[in-house]
């Protein structure tokens, strides 16, 4: 699916397949990068997956992650056949063991596709569905690129959410050759904005800015919000978004080749020198990044 209501045009070579995997209903921040991507002319979006977010809060977390997808394309008006896809309800068992989802399915069918267009995955969230997917069919591996937010900072690690929701995945990925770009818990977080900001910027723009706004609003007032020493009540951190924004421009010079680490139960990095490099982000552009979002959103609403 592609949105190209533009005055320009992206050139075909420049065009690129993307699957989104989120874990939409988790926090606020998710909704903000599922519309960014499904506005950029750049992408063809060729599927939403719908990720669990662990059981903490709820025991149907991947089945309300899915929910809120399928809300958003209604507010966007743009239709949904064979764009949104269910993934793994649960964190894998061990390392060894995939659940198989129709997200998964979606993963390795357009990676094995004869499609000559680059196919990036983004994360959201856990890297469930996409070790689940390499568990599957191995040769995948050689046919995309994962986009990961998630893991704590280099070079120790520390505790961080996406990554706690399922660290198995999270090392059968690194274990694996598929090309990892990470944008760990110190670069992801640089993507503050103020409430003010938001209202200002989002709210106006018809039914869907006013509900990314309003939900965040509404989120903000809960106990997991509350607790989070980022969120001020008057700031957030839209950490999704840079999924997005690297594959409209790479941020060249911002990120680091890192040997894949091994990740230990306490999250922390054991560094394997002989592992293959993954792209690891120490810095992003977040300026860039909300300005393209909100130029899409309103050019959206126009």
């Amino acid at each position: 699916m592609i949105f190209d209501n533009f005055s320009y045009k992206v050139p075909s070579q420049k065009m690129i397949r993307i699957i989104t995997n989120s874990d939409a209903k988790n926090e606020a921040d998710d909704q903000y990068a599922i519309v960014h991507a499904l506005l950029s002319p750049k992408f063809d979006n060729r599927g939403l997956i719908a990720a669990h977010f662990g059981a903490w809060r709820t025991e149907n977390s991947m089945e309300e992650s899915y929910e809120e997808i399928h809300k958003i394309l209604d507010l966007m008006n743009m239709k949904k056949d064979h764009l949104v896809y269910k993934g793994a309800p649960k964190s894998l068992p061990d390392e060894g063991t995939p659940i198989p989802s129709a997200g998964a399915e979606l993963i390795i069918k357009e990676a094995m596709s004869d499609d000559p267009r680059p196919l990036f995955v983004t994360f959201l969230g856990p890297l469930t569905d996409m070790a689940s997917a390499l568990l599957m069919e191995p040769r995948i591996a050689e046919k995309l690129t994962v986009i990961w937010i998630g893991g704590g900072a280099y070079p120790a690690g520390e505790p961080e959410y996406n990554l706690w929701n399922d660290i198995h995945a999270a090392n059968v990925v690194f274990k694996s050759n598929v090309p990892v770009w990470q944008v760990p818990k110190n670069a992801y977080q640089q993507v503050m904005v103020s409430m003010a900001e938001l209202e200002y910027r989002v709210k106006p723009y018809g039914e869907l800015g006013s509900y990314l706004f309003e939900q965040l609003v509404e989120f903000g007032h809960t106990e997991a919000a509350i607790n989070t020493t980022i969120r001020t009540g008057e700031c957030w951190c839209l950490g999704d978004s840079p999924a997005v924004g690297l594959l409209l421009c790479d941020h060249e010079y911002r990120y680091d080749w890192v040997p894949a680490p091994e990740i230990t139960p306490d999250m922390r990095y054991i560094h394997e020198r002989n592992n293959r490099p993954i792209r690891v982000y120490h810095d992003v552009n977040s300026r860039f990044i909300m300005e393209d979002f909100y130029a899409k959103l309103a050019l959206f609403n126009k």
